[in-house]
């Protein structure tokens, strides 16, 4: 099976999707509301990885 890579402009998106959300969690201000956030980005860099 081959792997189908990104292109620079692909991943240049996907950064600035992550820097988004990132900097949305960072400036929640409920702790349990950012840490749901954190997660939620936690799982789909994971989920990411694994496609």
């Amino acid at each position: 099976m081959n792997d189908m890579g990104m292109t620079d402009k692909q991943f240049n998106g996907f950064i600035r999707f992550l820097i988004d959300d990132l900097q949305e969690a960072k400036e929640e201000a409920d702790t349990e509301k950012k840490n749901k956030r954190i997660e939620k980005i936690l799982e789909n860099l994971q989920s990411t990885l694994e496609d």
